[in-house]
C-alpha cells in the first residue's frame, strides 16, 4: 500500500514517512466538479420560490415524511459518520464503533421525547419551542447564542475532515493547499444556503444521503466479498494485522478510552446529544404535520442504523487491508481510512466517487448547520430583540443571507485551526454542548408545568458555559502524549499543556449540571404561567393552532 502513496506534505512532520496523494488527481477533480455542478443547478432550480420566510426556512412545508427522513439521514450522516468512525475503528477498533451505537441510540430519545411535540409548538427554530410560554427575549437570544455555539462545534468537525480529504485526493501539497481546499468549501457551502436557502438543502442532504449509503453498502460487499462473506473472519484478520504491525487486539474495549468514566462521559454526550441538535431540530418544520415527522424519524432510524453496521466492516476492513500506520500517515490521519480503503478495493474509480461522496456529505451537513445558524440570528435575534417582532419576513430572509455569509467566513477560519483532528471526536464535543445546554431546557419546556425564565437562562447558560469551560481545559485542546507514529501530539495545540480536567469529553459533568441547574433556577423564581403552559401542552399534543403560529 506504502508504494501508492507519494511524498510527504509539510503538514506532517519530518518524523513520519507520509503520503500526499492517492489515485488520480484529474479523475478525482472530475468527478468533483460533476458532482458540485449537478448540485448547484439542483440548488438553484429549488430555490425559485425562495420568497417568503416559510419557504426559506421550512422549505415551504412541502417534504413528506419519508423525504424528510432520508434529508435528516443526510443531514446527520455527516463526515464525522463516514470518514471519523470509519477511521476510529480502524485504528481504535472496539472503542470506535462506540461512536456508531451512541449515534445511532440517540434517535430513540428524538423519537420518543422530541420530534412530534417539537414541530407542533414551533415555527422555525428551536427558541420558538423553548420561548413559547416564558419571556421572549432573554430566551431566545440565549437559546440563540446556544444554537450558534453547537453550529460552530459541528462546522469546525465538517470543514476539517474538508480539508485533509480534499488534500489526499487532489495531491495538494502541505498545510497552505487544505486550507485553500476549506475557503473553497466555505464558498460553496455559503452558495447553496445563500440561493437554496432549506429546500434547495434538503434537496442535496436527499441526493448526498442515497449516495452515501449505495456507496458504503458496495464497499462493505465489497471487503467482505475478501473474507467469504464471514463477519468474524474480518474480523479476526483485522485484529491479527493490527498486533502484527505492532498494535493492540481492536476487539478488547480501553485502546482510546482506557478510563472508564471518559467512555461513559462520551456515551452520554451521544445518546442525549442528537435530541438537543439545533440543525436535526429545524428538519422537523419542513414536514406539514406532527405525524410526518414523527414518520421522518422512523425513516431517518432505519437508514442510520443500517449505515452504522456498514461503518464496522469498513473500519475492520482498512484496518486489515490498508493498515493503521498508513492511514496515521495519510493526510487527514485517521480520517483518511475509508478513502484509502476505496483505493484498496477499486482503485482510482472507486476512490474519485466514494470521495466525491463524502466531499457531498460535508457540503450537505455544512450547509444544513449555516442555514440553521442564520435562521436563529435573524428570526430569533434580528426579528425578536431587535426588531421586536415587527420585521417582514422579506426582511428576516434579507437578515438570513447575511449572516449566512458571515458565518461561512467564521467557519472557514475555525475549520483551518481545526485541520488534522479525528472529526467524530470534535463532533462528540458538540454533542456535549447540545446535551448540556438545549437538551434540559427542551424537556423541562415540554414536560414540566412549572418551569419558567430563569430555570431555562440557567439551564442554557450554566449548561453551556460549564460544557466549553471543561472542553478548553481538557486534554483535547492541550496535554496528551505525542503519537509515536506521526510524531504529533493528538491533541488541538501542540507544545503546550494547561489541562487539568481529566476528561476527553465533558458530559458526564456539564449534562446533569444543565438539568440541576433549570431546576434550581425555576424553583427559586415564582414566575409561572399556568394558561401559556396549558395553551403548549394542547398545542403539542394535538397540533392545534401550530400551521398558523405567530408567537406572541
Amino acid at each position: 500500500m506504502s508504494a501508492l502513496l507519494t511524498s510527504a506534505p509539510s503538514l506532517v512532520p519530518s518524523l513520519a514517512p507520509a503520503a500526499t496523494t492517492v489515485g488520480n488527481p484529474a479523475i478525482n477533480i472530475g468527478i468533483f466538479a460533476l458532482f458540485v455542478v449537478v448540485t448547484l443547478a439542483i440548488v438553484i432550480r429549488a430555490s425559485r420560490n425562495n420568497r417568503s420566510a416559510a419557504e426559506y426556512y421550512a422549505g415551504g412545508r412541502a417534504f413528506t415524511g419519508r423525504q424528510n427522513g432520508i434529508a435528516i439521514a443526510g443531514d446527520y450522516l455527516s463526515a464525522a459518520s463516514f470518514l471519523g468512525i470509519a477511521g476510529a475503528i480502524a485504528i481504535n477498533g472496539y472503542d470506535g464503533f462506540l461512536y456508531s451505537i451512541g449515534f445511532l441510540v440517540a434517535w430513540l430519545v428524538a423519537l420518543l421525547l422530541v420530534a412530534e411535540l417539537l414541530r407542533n409548538v414551533g415555527k422555525y427554530t428551536m427558541a420558538d419551542v423553548l420561548s413559547f410560554r416564558l419571556r421572549q427575549r432573554p430566551v431566545r437570544i440565549a437559546a440563540a447564542i446556544s444554537t450558534l455555539v453547537v453550529s460552530f462545534f459541528y462546522l469546525l468537525a465538517q470543514m476539517a475532515g474538508a480539508g485533509g480529504l480534499v488534500a489526499l485526493l487532489l495531491g495538494i501539497e502541505g498545510a497552505l493547499g487544505q486550507r485553500l481546499v476549506i475557503v473553497v468549501v466555505g464558498i460553496i457551502m455559503i452558495f447553496y444556503v445563500i440561493y437554496g436557502g432549506m429546500k434547495g438543502t434538503t434537496w442535496v442532504q436527499i441526493i448526498k444521503a442515497v449516495l452515501l449509503i449505495i456507496g458504503a453498502a458496495i464497499m462493505t460487499v465489497w471487503v467482505l466479498g475478501k473474507f467469504g462473506l464471514n463477519l468474524s473472519s474480518l474480523l479476526g484478520e483485522a485484529t491479527t494485522a493490527s498486533q502484527d504491525a505492532g498494535g493492540k487486539d481492536l476487539l478488547q474495549p480501553g485502546l482510546q478510552y482506557k478510563n472508564p468514566v471518559d467512555f461513559i462521559s462520551l456515551s452520554m454526550a451521544l445518546v442525549l446529544g442528537t435530541a438537543g441538535l439545533p440543525h436535526v431540530l429545524m428538519r422537523f418544520y419542513t414536514v406539514p404535520t406532527s405525524r410526518e415527522a414523527r414518520r421522518s424519524v422512523v425513516w431517518a432510524i432505519w437508514l442510520i442504523g443500517i449505515f452504522y453496521l456498514f461503518t464496522l466492516v469498513l473500519g475492520f476492513g482498512a484496518a486489515d487491508l490498508v493498515g493503521a500506520k498508513e492511514i496515521k500517515n495519510a493526510p487527514g490521519g485517521v480520517n483518511s481510512a475509508a478513502p484509502l480503503l476505496a483505493f484498496e478495493l477499486g482503485g482510482e474509480i472507486l476512490l474519485g466517487i466514494i470521495s466525491a461522496v463524502a466531499f457531498a456529505t460535508i457540503l450537505a451537513v455544512v450547509a444544513g448547520l449555516t442555514i440553521t445558524a442564520s435562521a436563529s440570528l435573524s428570526h430569533d435575534i434580528y426579528n425578536t430583540v431587535v426588531k421586536g417582532g415587527k420585521a417582514t419576513p422579506e426582511e428576516e430572509v434579507k437578515v438570513a443571507r447575511i449572516a449566512a455569509l458571515v458565518l461561512g467566513a467564521i467557519a472557514i477560519v475555525g475549520g483551518i485551526f481545526a485541520l488534522g483532528q479525528n472529526i467524530a471526536f470534535l463532533v462528540a464535543l458538540a454533542f456535549a454542548i447540545a446535551a448540556s445546554a438545549n437538551l434540559p431546557t427542551i424537556l423541562y419546556s415540554l414536560f414540566w408545568k412549572r418551569f419558567n425564565t430563569r430555570g431555562a437562562l440557567w439551564s442554557i447558560y450554566g449548561g453551556l458555559v460549564s460544557a466549553i469551560t471543561l472542553i478548553v481545559f481538557s486534554p483535547v485542546v492541550s496535554g496528551k502524549a505525542i503519537d509515536k507514529v506521526t510524531g504529533k501530539s493528538p491533541s488541538m495545540l501542540q507544545g503546550v499543556d494547561f489541562h487539568w480536567f481529566p476528561l476527553d469529553n465533558p458530559g458526564i459533568i456539564s449534562i446533569p449540571l444543565g438539568f440541576v441547574l433549570g431546576y434550581i433556577g425555576t424553583v427559586t423564581s415564582k414566575e409561572y404561567n399556568a394558561a401559556k403552559y396549558a395553551e403548549m401542552e394542547v398545542r403539542s399534543l394535538t397540533g392545534h393552532g401550530a400551521e398558523t403560529a405567530t408567537h406572541h
